[in-house]
Parts: C-alpha cells; sequence; structure tokens
C-alpha cells in the first residue's frame, strides 16, 4: 500500500533538498598544503575543511622555463616550492580573515591551492593569481581558464613588475583570449565602489619597502589597473600590475610595513571579492 500524496510529496521534496546539498558540499575537497618559496610550515588555521561559500583559491601554474627567461626550478610545480607559492600561505590567510571580518561572506580562513588541470577552479567564483609575469600555460590550461572566465568566473593576477614581467604574462593571456583587449579600468567602475570607494588609489608597493623605501620593483614605476571585459561589460580579468598586493596582505601584521599600504591592499581585494560574487 503506498502512503498518502501529501507525505510522497514530502518524502520527494527532501530527497531533492538532500540531493541538492550533498552536490553543493561534494565539491570541497580536503585542505591540502603546499610548501612554498618563503614558508614552509605556518600555523595552520582551525577552520581547514570547513564548507563555506567563498574560500581563497590560489592559482597553480607551471613557471616559465630559465631559457626564457625564468628562474631556474628543478622540481614538480605542482607539489610546491615554485612561483606560484610567492606570499602563501600567509596572505592568502589574512585577506581571508578580513573577509570574514569586513563582509558577509561565509567564507573560511584556510585557502584552496587550485589547479587548471582538475578543473575544479568551476568551483571557485574567485581565482587568485600571484607573479603571473613569471607564469607559462599550456594551451589545456589557458582553455579551462577561458572557459571558467566565460561562465562567470572572475580571475584576479598581482606581484608582476615591468616590460619583461608584462610581456610573459600577455603571452599566457593571450591564449586564454586572443580576441580580447586589455584596457584600464575607469575609477568610475563598480568594482572600486563594491564596499570602499577607491578613487583615491596610489601603488602598493612589495616587502622590499621596508628596506629600500622604494615603491616600484624593475622598471615599473606607474601602477596600473587594468581588466578584460566579457561581452556584457563584466570584468573578467582584473590585473594590478606594477604593484604586490599580495605582500600588503602578507604583511598586514608587520609593524615595519607601513599600515597605509596594507589598507588599501586589503580594501582593493575586498572590493574584487565582492563584485567577483555579485556580477
Amino acid at each position: 500500500m503506498f502512503p498518502p500524496l501529501h507525505l510522497r510529496r514530502a518524502g520527494t521534496l527532501f530527497l531533492a533538498a538532500s540531493a541538492l546539498l550533498t552536490a553543493l558540499y561534494a565539491w570541497q575537497k580536503p585542505f591540502r598544503e603546499f610548501p612554498g618559496l618563503e614558508y614552509t610550515r605556518f600555523p595552520v588555521p582551525p577552520d581547514p575543511n570547513e564548507p563555506t561559500e567563498w574560500v581563497f583559491a590560489r592559482l597553480m601554474y607551471p613557471p616559465v622555463a630559465p631559457r626564457n627567461g625564468g628562474v631556474e626550478f628543478s622540481g614538480n610545480w605542482k607539489e610546491g616550492g615554485s612561483n606560484w607559492t610567492m606570499d602563501y600561505p600567509r596572505s592568502d590567510r589574512h585577506l581571508s580573515a578580513a573577509i570574514r571580518r569586513l563582509t558577509r561572506i561565509h567564507a573560511r580562513t584556510a585557502e584552496e591551492p587550485t589547479d587548471l588541470d582538475d578543473r575544479d577552479v568551476f568551483n571557485r567564483p574567485w581565482l587568485y593569481g600571484v607573479e603571473v609575469g613569471h607564469w607559462d600555460l599550456t594551451d589545456s590550461q589557458a582553455a579551462t581558464m577561458r572557459e571558467f572566465l566565460l561562465r562567470g568566473g572572475f580571475f584576479m593576477c598581482d606581484d608582476f613588475h615591468g616590460t619583461v614581467e608584462w610581456s610573459f604574462f600577455e603571452a599566457s593571456m593571450h591564449k586564454v583570449f586572443p580576441d580580447r583587449r586589455i584596457v584600464e579600468i575607469e575609477s568610475s567602475n563598480p568594482i572600486f565602489h563594491t564596499l570602499y570607494d577607491l578613487d583615491e588609489r596610489y601603488q602598493v608597493p612589495g616587502a622590499q619597502y621596508i628596506e629600500t623605501g622604494q615603491v616600484w620593483e624593475k622598471d615599473g614605476k606607474q601602477p596600473h589597473w587594468r581588466a578584460i571585459y566579457d561581452d556584457r561589460g563584466r570584468i573578467m580579468v582584473a590585473m594590478c600590475f606594477n604593484m604586490d598586493l599580495g605582500d600588503s596582505w602578507e604583511h598586514a601584521d608587520n609593524p615595519a610595513y607601513p599600515a597605509r599600504f596594507s589598507d588599501l591592499g586589503i580594501r582593493l581585494g575586498v572590493n574584487y571579492i565582492l563584485y567577483s560574487m555579485t556580477h
């Protein structure tokens, strides 16, 4: 004998809801940590496997070969210790803590290194790449990045300086979008006004400023906030060129690093993340 219709409907709704919740959290991989260029041991936050709606997704990528101007690297970039681990994991965790404190986004304070080859990027609304003046995306990785961005993803990149590093960045980005222009972002764009109004911006230096007092690196004396847009006018790729926001997050608790640089760096990061979640 079958149960009454209303009980059957309730059971169907329960199963559907359970399936949805399972799908939402099934993609959340167990926490992974890799050796970095600057840190090999760093305290793990208390929430490394907490299911959340946002996590700091750090792009893993193959570096430029030494013969093409890259740094000598003999290991496997998929195991860490390569350019993509610069500032990692300290900067990731500092910015993630700021997201938890300054917004209503449900974020965890432990990061998620993200490899384009396993397509886990499609579970991340926001992706961050550091030292992209040293990356060398394969054709397959570029195709995955393009699909991710056209499907609504957002890529923020940072900590690359001068004409040489720009040329290496542009070479891989051209693989991603050979037909889209890179342009300067106007100050009126919503990305500068999602939470903080950031019309007054300035060059954010790396930690070398502590020793040298110099805000620029290589020949990158002018800061640029650049972007690639989709067909609807949404920013898909946001480039912080001739700046080092990663260091500003990393050294936010370092008394020797001027607070005004971390203030702007964190505000830019928060705005970009909120933009990625709302546009």
